[in-house]
């Protein structure tokens, strides 16, 4: 007699659950219990989307052509504009036909990789990463290989270690700058140096670029992309989740060589087919209209940033770098593990993995907060400052309460 097969697909059963929205997910539920949660789990912006945008979607909704189905690769005016867009801020000239729309930006992700990689395929993944990533990779059949950069090097990898990961069977480098979840910003030499590199290897660069207008600082948004000697051999992830706030609109694209781009169109027809035309006029409105609202919200991402990092600094244990972009930081908390300088006790335990302190931090302080384990190594804690000011400063206050101040 066989054995019973299993219920769910090894393929499947084999991906874990996104650990940014399960946090996010526990926090919601605790709050629909009644209890006094504040998140700093989902990279979700607390502002309203913009009113123009907001506009545009209500008059495409009133229109019929709007109510039929639509090309799977995207309206060819979205389309357009998103060719110019990259064209202007990312300095790789693209027509429309490179360009295809996608069911937010994780769908761009998980087309690109199944567009690239064979079985076997290994892409290289800078870490921390975000958690989509590696199960991407993985669906898609390839093998992600992890590059650990710690906060010692900015949490950014150099091409020494780049080279320590090449193997024969080496396709892909993924390439994120800003970082999710570090917040780290390469600087333009440093990526012009991966990027030919890259090159020089044979490698295809995957490169996420949906944090290019959240830098800080002075910090400039050097897209790898504009490198002219990998113009056949990138792929350019973005959508308008983050910059514009539209995070439940669900629209993102991926730019890249026209073959790629019409076998992940083909494969998309077959997935899901077009994104919602209303969705894909907003995105037209937010990719061709001003970056005011933008840097409005920009100012009060900044405001928080430096009262979080201080914030942070002030905990017993933890020691959190500037972060240069994006709208997160990354604090190091191994000294306030059992085994570090300065060991925390909560509730007469004391935690041994960042797993478990980000557990004690919400069973106790009721800060719902994403261990480092859903980005690479154990040991580090990630706390989005996408939320408000007030609930910003009280979710800090109970985490300082509960571990004590440095």
């Amino acid at each position: 007699m066989t054995a019973p097969s299993s219920r769910v697909s090894d393929r499947i059963g084999s991906i874990a659950e996104s650990a940014t929205l399960a946090v996010d997910a526990k926090a919601k539920a605790l709050k629909a219990a009644g209890e006094d949660v504040i998140g700093f789990g989902a990279g979700e912006p607390d502002f309203p989307t913009p009113g123009y945008i907001v506009d545009a979607a209500v008059q495409a909704a009133s229109e019929p052509r709007f109510h039929r189905y639509s090309p799977a690769a995207g309206l060819p005016e979205l389309r357009q504009a998103l060719a110019e867009k990259t064209t202007r801020d990312s300095g790789f000239a693209v027509e429309p036909g490179q360009v295809l729309v996608t069911n937010g930006g994780k769908q761009a992700v998980y087309n690109t990789f199944a567009t690239l990689l064979n079985p076997g395929d290994e892409v290289i993944v800078p870490t921390p990463y975000w958690t989509t990533y590696p199960e991407a990779i993985r669906l898609a059949g390839g093998v992600p290989r992890e590059v650990f950069a710690g906060p010692e090097q900015g949490y950014q990898v150099t091409v020494e270690q780049l080279e320590a990961a090449l193997t024969e069977r080496t396709k892909v480098l993924l390439f994120v700058s800003p970082s999710n979840p570090t917040g780290a910003v390469h600087s333009p030499e440093a990526t012009e140096e991966i990027g030919r590199w890259a090159a020089q290897k044979g490698l295809w660069v995957v490169t996420d670029e949906i944090y290019e207008h959240l830098t800080y600082d002075g910090v400039p948004f050097t897209s790898i992309a504009s490198l002219p000697e990998l113009a056949d051999q990138v792929v350019v992830l973005n959508g308008v989740a983050k910059t514009y706030a539209m995070t439940g609109w669900r629209v993102g694209w991926m730019v890249g060589p026209a073959d790629v781009i019409k076998a992940a169109a083909n494969l998309q027809s077959h997935a899901t087919s077009n994104v919602a035309n209303v969705s894909q006029m907003a995105a037209l409105a937010a990719v061709t209209g001003p970056l005011d609202a933008v840097e409005e919200m920009k100012v009060a991402f900044d405001r928080r940033r430096r009262a979080m990092v201080e914030g942070l600094n002030a905990v017993a244990g933890f020691s959190c770098p500037t972060p240069q972009g994006a709208f997160y930081a990354y604090v190091d908390v191994r000294d306030a593990l059992a085994d570090g300088a300065r060991p925390a006790e909560v509730a007469g335990r004391t935690p041994t993995t960042s797993a478990e302190l980000a557990e004690l931090i919400l069973e106790e302080a009721k800060v719902a907060v994403v261990p480092g384990e859903a980005f690479g190594p154990s040991g580090y804690l990630r706390l989005s400052y996408a939320l408000g000011d007030d609930d910003l400063a009280r979710g800090l206050e109970r985490i300082q309460r509960l571990l004590g101040t440095a």
